[in-house]
Protein backbone atom coordinates (compact mmCIF):
# COMPACT_ATOMS: atom_id res chain seq x y z
CA UNK A 1 0.00 0.00 0.00
CA UNK A 2 1.34 3.82 -1.17
CA UNK A 3 0.51 6.64 1.45
CA UNK A 4 0.53 9.93 0.83
CA UNK A 5 1.01 11.61 4.10
CA UNK A 6 0.55 15.21 5.74
CA UNK A 7 1.84 15.79 9.47
CA UNK A 8 2.08 18.04 11.93
CA UNK A 9 -0.89 20.55 9.70
CA UNK A 10 -1.49 22.90 12.20
CA UNK A 11 -5.02 24.85 12.18
CA UNK A 12 -7.07 26.04 14.43
CA UNK A 13 -10.98 26.09 14.92
CA UNK A 14 -13.30 25.93 17.67
CA UNK A 15 -13.47 23.29 19.22
CA UNK A 16 -14.35 21.84 23.23
CA UNK A 17 -17.10 20.77 25.48
CA UNK A 18 -16.65 23.43 28.40
CA UNK A 19 -18.77 27.07 27.42
CA UNK A 20 -15.62 28.94 27.55
CA UNK A 21 -14.49 26.70 24.60
CA UNK A 22 -17.49 28.06 22.51
CA UNK A 23 -16.19 31.44 22.22
CA UNK A 24 -12.47 30.88 21.22
CA UNK A 25 -10.51 29.39 18.79
CA UNK A 26 -7.93 26.32 19.81
CA UNK A 27 -5.01 24.69 17.86
CA UNK A 28 -5.03 21.40 16.94
CA UNK A 29 -2.23 19.59 14.96
CA UNK A 30 -3.01 16.73 12.57
CA UNK A 31 -1.07 13.73 11.02
CA UNK A 32 -2.81 12.73 7.92
CA UNK A 33 -1.56 8.80 6.05
CA UNK A 34 -3.57 8.33 2.67
CA UNK A 35 -3.53 5.07 1.04
CA UNK A 36 -2.94 6.49 -2.84
CA UNK A 37 -1.57 4.42 -5.94
CA UNK A 38 1.70 6.02 -6.78
CA UNK A 39 2.76 4.04 -9.22
CA UNK A 40 0.60 5.47 -11.88
CA UNK A 41 1.44 8.99 -11.48
CA UNK A 42 4.91 8.38 -11.01
CA UNK A 43 5.32 6.65 -13.76
CA UNK A 44 4.13 9.02 -16.02
CA UNK A 45 5.09 12.23 -13.79
CA UNK A 46 1.37 12.83 -14.28
CA UNK A 47 0.08 15.77 -11.66
CA UNK A 48 -3.19 14.48 -12.70
CA UNK A 49 -2.91 10.94 -11.52
CA UNK A 50 -1.55 12.03 -7.77
CA UNK A 51 -3.48 12.84 -4.93
CA UNK A 52 -3.23 16.35 -4.44
CA UNK A 53 -2.17 17.42 -1.04
CA UNK A 54 -3.11 20.94 -1.42
CA UNK A 55 -6.44 20.51 -2.31
CA UNK A 56 -6.66 18.26 1.01
CA UNK A 57 -5.23 20.76 3.23
CA UNK A 58 -7.44 23.04 1.50
CA UNK A 59 -10.97 21.09 2.44
CA UNK A 60 -9.64 20.50 5.49
CA UNK A 61 -9.33 24.09 6.48
CA UNK A 62 -12.94 24.78 5.02
CA UNK A 63 -14.81 21.76 7.06
CA UNK A 64 -12.76 22.85 10.50
CA UNK A 65 -14.26 26.39 9.67
CA UNK A 66 -17.41 25.76 8.75
CA UNK A 67 -18.96 24.58 12.43
CA UNK A 68 -18.37 24.01 16.34
CA UNK A 69 -17.41 20.90 17.60
CA UNK A 70 -17.27 19.57 20.82
CA UNK A 71 -15.52 16.98 20.74
CA UNK A 72 -12.39 15.48 18.90
CA UNK A 73 -14.06 12.39 18.62
CA UNK A 74 -16.70 13.48 15.98
CA UNK A 75 -14.23 16.06 13.95
CA UNK A 76 -12.20 13.13 13.50
CA UNK A 77 -14.78 10.35 12.44
CA UNK A 78 -16.56 13.56 10.15
CA UNK A 79 -13.61 14.16 8.30
CA UNK A 80 -11.72 10.80 7.49
CA UNK A 81 -15.53 10.18 6.39
CA UNK A 82 -15.81 13.15 3.77
CA UNK A 83 -12.06 12.51 2.80
CA UNK A 84 -12.54 9.12 2.01
CA UNK A 85 -15.88 9.66 -0.41
CA UNK A 86 -14.44 13.38 -1.57
CA UNK A 87 -10.96 12.38 -2.75
CA UNK A 88 -12.07 8.42 -3.16
CA UNK A 89 -9.21 7.12 -0.71
CA UNK A 90 -9.30 3.70 0.36
CA UNK A 91 -7.75 4.04 4.06
CA UNK A 92 -6.69 7.03 6.13
CA UNK A 93 -4.88 6.77 9.36
CA UNK A 94 -5.80 10.08 10.99
CA UNK A 95 -4.57 11.59 14.62
CA UNK A 96 -5.37 14.91 16.22
CA UNK A 97 -3.41 16.29 18.61
CA UNK A 98 -4.86 19.23 21.02
CA UNK A 99 -1.73 20.61 22.48
CA UNK A 100 -2.83 23.27 25.99
CA UNK A 101 -5.99 20.64 26.57
CA UNK A 102 -4.04 18.70 29.64
CA UNK A 103 -1.29 20.71 31.20
CA UNK A 104 2.39 18.89 30.76
CA UNK A 105 0.16 16.61 27.68
CA UNK A 106 -0.53 16.56 24.58
CA UNK A 107 -3.76 14.41 24.04
CA UNK A 108 -5.69 13.76 20.71
CA UNK A 109 -7.35 10.97 19.25
CA UNK A 110 -6.51 8.72 15.77
CA UNK A 111 -8.42 6.28 14.24
CA UNK A 112 -8.09 4.44 10.80
CA UNK A 113 -10.76 3.63 8.03
CA UNK A 114 -11.47 2.32 5.24
CA UNK A 115 -13.92 3.10 2.45
CA UNK A 116 -17.19 0.77 2.45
Amino acid sequence: MDIVFIHDFELTTQIGVFAWEHHIEQKLILDLDLAWPNQPPAQTDDIHLALDYSAVVEFIQIFASSRQFELLETFAEELAALLIKKFNIEYIKLKIRKPGAIKNAVVGVQIERRKA
